[in-house]
């Protein structure tokens, strides 16, 4: 082959080959336009691929939050439980203190009216110590028991001070004065107690001396004999002499 030959095929094969490429150009870049769409596409799904992986970590993190705390609230919720069943006991025996206290009540105050009429009972048949004195205080309690702003443990309480009081009169030595009733005459005295054994009186001038007789109910007139004693007396009780040994009319015990 001549070299003009040669030439010739080489210029038709590189037409040739030219003439290929660009047949196959067009096909080419479609296929590498799709390519690259697809990538853009593949993208934006992984993307939406992390974002709905990140929420749904998120909402993973939300739910266990969720549930401990659900949990936590089950545990409290238990323990008010408790606390609330433990109140209720509470309130119950509360309750049934309070309906013991109103039976309590409910005995208590016939039981303090009863009481008080044996303590203006006994006052009226004891030696007339401070009798009025005695009497009004029963009167207060009797006020008392009818005044509905003291409580009934006031009221119990006013009348056992009374009790009490009665009793200190059976161990006290006392000088007081006062007025008595002899033969229709009302007689300015000093009186003088021994306890519950003596009730003596001397009058003001200190020349006439009495003692009472419960059995009688009435005052005697004592015997000279007894006048100085009796002015010793009152003068120990009133604290101006040292206790001392006296002579006084007593009454022996049957």
């Amino acid at each position: 082959m001549s070299n003009r030959t040669q030439i010739a095929a080489c210029i038709a094969g590189a037409l040739a080959l030219t003439s290929a490429s660009i047949a196959f150009a067009g096909p080419l870049e479609e296929v590498q336009t799709e390519q690259r769409k697809i990538h853009v596409a593949a993208a934006q799904s992984q993307e939406k691929i992390n974002g709905l992986f990140e929420q749904s970590q998120e909402l993973l993190i939300d739910y266990r939050a969720v549930v401990d705390q659900t949990e936590n609230l089950k545990i409290y919720n238990d323990y008010v439980a408790r606390l609330v069943t433990d109140q209720q006991r509470v309130v119950d025996s509360l309750q049934r203190q309070i309906d013991s206290i109103e039976e309590t009540k409910q005995n208590i105050v016939p039981l303090m009216g009863r009481m008080i009429d044996s303590l203006e009972k006994f006052i009226n048949l004891d030696v007339p110590i401070n009798k009025q004195e005695r009497l009004d205080r029963v009167q207060r309690l009797r006020d008392v028991m009818g005044n509905s702003s003291v409580t009934v443990s006031e009221q119990f309480r006013l009348v056992l001070d009374a009790y009490s009081i009665e009793n200190a009169y059976g161990t006290r030595i006392n000088a007081y004065e006062g007025n008595i009733q002899v033969n229709g005459e009302d007689i300015s005295v000093e009186f003088f107690n021994l306890g519950r054994t003596a009730l003596l009186a001397l009058t003001l001038d200190q020349q006439t001396a009495w003692a009472w007789d419960n059995d009688t109910r009435s005052w005697q007139k004592l015997g000279d004999e007894y006048l100085n004693s009796v002015i010793q007396a009152t003068r120990m009780a009133g604290g101006l002499v040292p206790e001392d040994l006296i002579k006084l009319p007593i009454k022996a015990a049957e």
